[in-house]
């Protein structure tokens, strides 16, 4: 039978990649990479197997012509790079397998869940969404990824309740799987965060430290129905234009169905970094 061993939240700036590179790391970003891998080890001494990533595509592999509200890749194997990722944040090609048999599993197997009508990929190219958080806690990527995309990006986007439904299905489903899997959840995104605006990257601060402060205390106190109610789309838009990728942790908080044993925004020079841990 399958297990979900570990269940937790962190963020997926591309930027970071670069600069936790640096030997040392900068000062503001230390506290960053340390959660990174105290995560990474837990996720080891848990004994996962394979990664159920939840994370919002940024445009590349689903646009504004077609991005299903959920999608589940069953892949074989994944590339995991695009080429202005490489370009623009230093990112590598990287590529990690997947786990089509607990992916089939998820979707359903022959017949969808009434639950959720989930797109399938078959063909996936992941983004720093997935790939950061797997590559930031499992740097060889010798674990399978099984990437579940939300659009969190492009109105209209699936409500809160939505998110909370994805968790608690998650959990269930895992749970009942016919065969042996030891999995961790993951769910990458943001905190108040905005890109492009004027809001963008202020050297340490929040663009919206009230919503930040907020949201953490949901994670901590497993207030799953004030984060639904405290995250409508007018509400994570006045947070930052990207801010609705947070919605990825309201699956994580259902899915634990209790209050996060670590929660924390820890501040950088981008914004404050989302790292929420569930013991399980």
């Amino acid at each position: 039978m399958a297990e979900l061993v570990a269940i937790c939240g962190v963020p997926h700036n591309p930027l970071l990649w670069r600069t936790m590179r640096a030997d040392p790391v900068p000062d503001d970003l230390a506290r960053t990479k340390e959660r990174f891998d105290t995560f990474g080890e837990r996720i080891r001494d848990a004994g996962a197997d394979v990664l159920v990533v939840v994370g919002s595509d940024h445009l590349r592999a689903f646009q504004w012509d077609n991005s299903p509200a959920f999608c589940v890749g069953k892949a074989e194997r994944f590339a995991c790079t695009f080429e202005n990722e490489i370009r623009t944040f230093g990112l590598e090609p990287w590529e990690v397998d997947g786990d089509t048999e607990l992916a089939g599993w998820l979707l359903g197997g022959t017949t969808l869940p009434t639950e959720f009508d989930f797109a399938m990929s078959n063909e996936w190219v992941l983004d720093h969404s997935f790939t950061l958080p797997a590559v930031f806690m499992t740097p060889d990527l010798d674990v399978p990824i099984v990437p579940i995309h939300t659009n969190a990006n492009i109105p209209p986007i699936p409500g809160p309740e939505r998110y909370a439904a994805l968790g608690t299905w998650l959990r269930d489903r895992i749970e009942a799987a016919p065969f042996d899997r030891r999995v961790a959840l993951i769910a990458s995104g943001h905190l108040a965060t905005e890109i492009g605006g004027p809001r963008q990257f202020l050297g340490g601060g929040s663009p919206d430290q009230v919503f930040d402060d907020e949201a953490v205390r949901w994670m901590a106190a497993g207030d799953l129905a004030g984060a639904v109610a405290g995250c409508s789309f007018e509400r994570l838009a006045a947070a930052g234009n990207v801010t609705g990728q947070f919605l990825n942790f309201l699956t994580a908080l259902a899915a634990a169905g209790t209050g996060a044993s670590f929660a924390e925004g820890v501040p950088s020079r981008f914004a404050n970094g989302p790292f929420f841990w569930w013991d399980v």
